[in-house]
């Protein structure tokens, strides 16, 4: 019945995550130590293209700060140009500007993939290293080559790798060095951290766990995070302890702390490992520990720190986490970009301005309005009109195309001299989703029109402002719910708040180690999306139904059979079905349904599933549930949180995961979260409904029509009894 479902699906509005958010760590093999790092997992996604006279591009690569390099190797995958000049043309290879090789093209091997093993000094490898490639490509003895010429080229494949041959050290217990070594910066490998919490650990323990997970998430960002838990110390990895003195184990209780303190020591489990210890003498001393942790008090420094109360700051507003572009006004793109030297390009072929703009999910144009956007930009200006051009694209769809004149002044371009070229336009609605990236593709064509005229000898150059701002306040927030596709990709409507102060998570009385295992990585990947830790997260219990009221609701656990599942019947959008011999007959039985519209799942199969419903306890509220028979089908669950293909399925409000497939379904009965004030509710339907609009015109102008003669009538009459 699976295959059934899957025919009912509607296209889901929103795709997987972008590339530049997947992450393609780098593998290796921990007996020999060696770490291979392809450079897709370094930000090169796609194929480095090198053209003209002299081109660069740059991968940066980091070592983590436990690992030495006794030796590097560089495994280059390129093509080049049959067209080249051979005793000429080469490619240039530096570490951090020094020189490590130069790589001759030889022409029997023009036009075919090339794979070379380079040798780098370890030396040169640093916690941040710079890798360079530079084209010196020739096509002619002549001393006047046009450096447009489309044989001048080389291509370096994403799947050329770094490998590091890697010994660890080990590093001193030392707070200063946080998050460093539970999280590295430089490794580009996704992020696991062991929880060690008791199996009958309190609210106050896992809400603590929880604000660390969110927090340890949103460093992980696009590298993906997860969180196994244990009740023991882990036997070869680090580990992070949360709870109050009393309940730590006593092998590593740490002596002559009495209130709020953070401890960094040697696993005695696991040699050549560390433990995080987020302690104190009562619950709110373990949470001012961690506030300290998580907003990265000042001053932290030795093995052991003690801290006095820390209070969370204060209440975020709706919509403001630091991940995401502002939405209440118009936004710098120097607000955007983490370095300004994202919005400038240089070289023979430009490489494309790209900006990331994360927004709510729910954002919505009620009116079909776009998003203006005011783009101030230089290039390095042609000697005459040819076809240079700027594109702008809105996740690879065309917005507009400029052309760039000598001058800089165009139709529909304002061009004032020291402040470059302005363009004003608007984005249209329709292409904008949660997660979307801004180009700019500037081609500056040849100029060179004979032979040894035109050419030139510096690179080209172009830049966008800082000052170019981009503004969605035209849009409102208005989503029809419940919509699996926000919370898969945004954690929406959780993170609507950044701090989570209006959600609540529940977990089962007896949680079991892969359950915690859940919460803590599904609120890793909230952080992930905000940005920032979830300071004001709730726990509670099935039983704490009073502490539901005016929260939306993640539940942990949330099989069919559970007690409170069972007690929501009617808006929950499974049911259990004990005759049903496997989870693959799933269907719908009006004679047997347990609520309205119920998807059937047999209680007895392995299964693994998330699903969303309005919560019964506050209208408007929202609860997603995420359900995983055992430890096997939980790990189904996240893996497919984690890969972009099936993350893009997970959708509706029903969302069934076996083993490498998602099958989503549609099932309950919608509701609408936010609001449209009522000019956009009007203006909207005027827009949607032209000709009922032009109708109520005349009707409204005869009504206008008809009051005003009836006026002018009794005012004539009563002239004429005057």
């Amino acid at each position: 019945m699976i295959a059934w479902l899957a025919a009912v699906l509607t296209p889901s509005a929103f795709a997987a995550p972008n590339a530049t958010q997947a992450s393609l760590a780098g593998t290796g093999d921990a007996s020999d130590g060696k770490v291979h790092i392809p450079f897709s997992a370094l930000g090169a996604y796609r194929t480095l293209s090198l053209r003209g006279l002299e081109d660069v591009r740059t991968v940066n690569v980091g070592v983590r700060r436990d690992r030495i390099v006794k030796a590097a190797r560089l495994r280059l995958v390129y093509s080049y140009s049959p067209a080249l000049l051979f005793p000429m043309s080469h490619l240039k290879v530096s570490m951090n500007d020094q020189v490590v090789a130069t790589l001759r093209f030889a022409p029997e091997s023009a036009g075919r993939t090339v794979t070379q093993d380079i040798e780098i000094d370890p030396r040169l490898m640093t916690d941040y290293s710079a890798l360079q490639l530079k084209l010196i490509a020739h096509y002619s003895m002549e001393h006047c080559e046009d450096p447009g010429n489309t044989g001048l080229w080389a291509d370096i494949s994403s799947n050329s790798e770094i490998v590091l041959d890697e010994v660890p050290i080990t590093l001193p217990n030392e707070l200063a060095l946080l998050p460093a070594p539970f999280f590295d910066e430089h490794d580009v490998n996704p992020l696991r951290l062991t929880f060690v919490l008791p199996s009958n650990a309190s609210d106050a323990t896992l809400r603590t766990a929880s604000v660390i997970a969110s927090w340890f998430g949103s460093l992980a960002d696009y590298r993906k995070a997860r969180f196994p838990v244990t009740p023991d110390l882990p036997k070869d990895d680090h580990a992070v302890l949360v709870g109050r003195l009393d309940d730590l184990p006593p092998n590593v209780r740490p002596v002559g702390v009495s209130g709020p303190a953070l401890v960094i020591t040697d696993n005695p489990a696991a040699p050549g490992h560390k433990l995080l210890i987020v302690t104190g003498a009562n619950a709110q001393d373990v949470d001012s520990a961690a506030y300290a942790l998580v907003l990265r008090t000042p001053g932290l420094s030795g093995p052991v720190a003690n801290i006095g109360r820390r209070d969370p700051e204060p209440e975020r507003k709706p919509y403001d986490a630091p991940r995401w572009t502002p939405v209440d006004r118009p936004v710098r793109f120097a607000e955007i970009v983490k370095r300004p030297e994202q919005l400038q390009s240089l070289g023979g072929a430009l490489e494309t301005i790209s900006l990331e703009l994360r927004v709510p999910v729910d954002l919505t144009s009620w009116n079909e309005v776009g998003a203006p956007l005011d783009v101030r930009y230089r290039y390095t200006a042609p000697s005459v009109q040819n076809n240079s051009a700027l594109s702008i694209e809105m996740n690879k769809q065309l917005i507009k195309s400029y052309r760039l004149t000598p001058n800089g002044d165009t139709a529909g371009v304002k061009s004032s001299g020291a402040r470059g070229s302005t363009a004003e336009l608007e984005v249209p609605a329709y292409q904008l989703v949660g997660d979307n990236q801004l180009d700019f593709r500037f081609n500056l064509d040849s100029e060179k029109s004979t032979l040894c005229a035109g050419a030139t000898g510096n690179p080209a150059r172009a830049s966008i402002d800082p000052e170019s701002t981009i503004d969605f306040s035209r849009f409102v927030h208005y989503a029809s719910m419940p919509n699996l596709a926000y919370f898969a990709n945004s954690g929406f409507p959780f993170s609507r708040m950044a701090d989570l102060s209006q959600t609540v998570v529940v977990v089962p009385v007896h949680p079991a180690p892969h359950e915690l295992e859940t919460m803590l990585t599904i609120l890793g990947r909230i952080g992930k999306s905000t940005g920032y830790p979830a300071l004001r997260v709730q726990v509670a219990r099935p039983s704490e139904t009073a502490r539901f009221a005016d929260k939306d609701v993640l539940m942990i656990g949330g099989s069919p059979a559970a007690p409170l599942v069972s007690a929501w019947s009617e808006s929950v959008p499974l049911a259990v079905d004990t005759r049903a011999a496997d989870v693959k007959r799933v269907g719908f039985s009006k004679a047997q349904q347990a609520g309205a519209g119920a998807l059937r799942l047999n209680v007895d199969a392995a299964l693994s599933a998330v699903y969303g419903f309005q919560s019964p306890a506050a209208k408007g509220r929202s609860v997603v549930a995420l359900v995983a028979s055992d430890a096997t089908r939980a790990r189904e669950l996240l893996d497919a949180f984690d890969d972009p293909q099936l993350v893009g399925l997970i959708r509706d409000d029903v969302a069934v995961i076996q083993r490498d497939s998602v099958e989503s379904a549609r099932i309950g009965e919608r509701y609408a979260v936010g609001h449209v004030p009522w000019r956009d509710r009007v203006l909207g339907f005027a827009s949607r409904h032209p000709v009922l609009l032009g109708i109520l015109g005349v009707l409204a102008g005869l009504l206008l029509a008809v009051g005003a003669f009836n006026f002018l009538q009794r005012l004539a009459q009563r002239r004429q009894e005057f």
